[in-house]
């Protein structure tokens, strides 16, 4: 007798009963051991290139074990036909009265569930419709499904298989991400694919002598970037701490201790809000580069995103909704100036905080006026010119008050030598010749304690160890930091983060 004190469906109680039978019959429902001899692809593989045009089973002796999850049953008299589904694929199963006995095909019949996983052994066979079978010899449950998966239909249109899963809520699909996996292949192939794309981008690199570090997560001071970190405590030190927003501030101390090309890819953590494509939790890649400027990495960020999209589809054009894009170098490159006068008639760098803020009025932007000129004309640019980027597109020289890691341009002090990319409307990466002035550093984050509050999410925390670093001497350095979450979605024709992310951080539920 199963005892739960979960409150179940009449459908998990009847399945809960068929638990029941078949431990009073003596089978295991959940052995510890299964005896597969080969994955479903495998298998089929053995008829198809060794023994095809077989249309009888007793004329080979192609025997496999298999397993899998049920994915459909059909019982006819003495006949039954069913499907399982391993990562690999599909294949068919022919239960014979005659092979398995009446009694033994009442019993999967009446015992075996849609969503059950079971081991099925037999030969390999090939029907008369062309279809690879597994004619079953025998076969038993090795784990019970007690709640039935959401629906799903399989239809043929032009020859192609599709699947039209019931389990269509989106938020349930995300709560329930186990079941929206099961019930939808191509969900799973999302996920196939962005683990290409991160296998592409080491590959890139390590072919470049870049070296794969790890930093550490939990940081007790934060810095990198600009946002709004997690705290907590770690209580046998009696110390607070903060998940990491960034991993630059401790890959640059690398540089300092005699590595040259350093990266790594790894989770950040920012306490900011949740969008389609912001994620309180997300994939950061980032390599820093010695003796590089900004305009080298520009350089190997074209040619790092055109590799890896070749290498995980098949093309550097990619289409992304309802446009192609076209990853191949070299990629259009507007400094911020430009761009804003290209696309917004606004000679931003040129104006005055107050003339900022009238065209922050006129384009409806909420008016804040303490901010900086800088994050006036990043939000500006934000508002005008980024949901025009769609094809790939660097922009470069940032105002130097909201790139504080930066290294300033010879002929403006003012602007810093920083790039973003852009693809798809949305910005991609991010990337700087690093500042490696300890002096100018210092200066730098005293300056955004005064212009920034103390709880601004621009404010940067002084690092005085980092500094420290600094002061042994930091080779000149380029450094990189990109969204994979958002690289998966371009690459995966997918309009939201979550689409890409396993489990996908949501509110908790009422």
């Amino acid at each position: 007798m199963v005892i739960n004190m979960r409150s179940y469906t009449e459908i998990e109680k009847n399945r809960l009963t068929k638990l029941d039978r078949l431990r009073e019959r003596g089978e295991d429902p959940f052995p510890n051991e299964v005896n597969r001899t080969h994955n479903i692809d495998q298998a089929i593989a053995l008829l198809v290139e060794g023994q095809s045009g077989f249309e009888n089973y007793s004329d080979n002796n192609i025997q496999v074990v298999l397993c899998g999850r049920l994915k459909s049953v059909r019982t006819m008299g003495k006949l039954a036909f069913a499907h399982i589904e391993d990562v690999t694929g599909r294949i068919q199963l022919l239960l014979r009265a005659s092979e398995i006995g009446k009694e033994r095909l009442k019993q999967f019949a009446t015992d075996f569930d849609l969503g059950d996983f079971v081991e099925a052994t037999g030969y390999i066979m090939e029907t008369r419709t062309g279809e690879v079978t597994l004619n079953v010899s025998s076969f038993r449950i090795i784990s019970k499904s007690i709640s039935p998966l959401p629906a799903s239909k399989e239809v043929q249109d032009d020859g192609e298989s599709i699947t039209y899963s019931a389990f269509d809520n989106v938020e349930s699909r995300y709560r329930e991400r186990y079941a929206d996996l099961a019930v939808n292949p191509h969900v799973r192939e999302i996920f196939k694919t962005r683990s290409k794309i991160v296998t592409s981008l080491r590959e890139f690199l390590d072919r470049r002598d870049f070296l794969e570090v790890e930093t550490p997560v939990l940081q007790p001071i934060y810095g990198g970037a600009a946002a709004r970190p997690f705290s907590t405590h770690h209580n046998q030190l009696h110390q607070d701490l903060f998940l990491r927003i960034s991993f630059e501030l401790y890959l640059k101390r690398l540089l300092v201790g005699g590595f040259e090309k350093v990266y790594e890819i790894g989770r950040d953590f920012r306490n900011e809000g949740v969008s389609v494509t912001h994620n309180p939790e997300f994939t950061q890649l980032e390599f820093y580069w010695a003796y590089a400027n900004y305009i080298d990495v520009m350089d190997l960020t074209e040619q790092m995103l055109a590799f890896v999209a070749e290498q995980v589809c098949g093309s550097v054009i990619v289409d992304y909704q309802g446009n192609k894009l076209d990853f191949s170098p070299p990629w259009k490159r507007i400094s911020m100036s430009d761009a804003l006068i290209e696309y917004a008639d606004i000679d931003c760098f040129n104006s005055t905080v107050g003339q900022l803020l009238d065209y922050c009025e006129q384009a409806d932007i909420r008016k804040n006026d303490n901010l900086t000129k800088g994050k006036l004309i990043e939000t500006l640019f934000s508002k005008h010119v980024e949901p025009n980027l769609i094809q790939p597109t660097f922009i470069y020289d940032y105002p130097k008050d909201i790139s504080p890691l930066a290294k300033a341009k010879y002929d403006n002090s003012e602007i810093v030598e920083r790039f973003e990319g852009f693809i798809g409307g949305m910005e991609l990466c991010n990337a700087f010749t690093e500042l490696n002035n300890p002096v100018d550093q210092e200066n730098r984050f005293i300056e955004m304690g005064k212009n920034y509050s103390k709880d601004s999410d621009d404010a940067h925390p002084l690092d005085l160890d980092y500094l420290r670093a600094m002061d042994y001497g930091m080779p000149p350095n380029g450094g990189f930091g990109m969204g994979v979450d958002r690289l998966v979605m371009l690459l995966t024709n997918q309009s939201s983060i979550r689409e890409v992310i396993l489990f996908p951080h949501l509110r908790s539920k009422e």
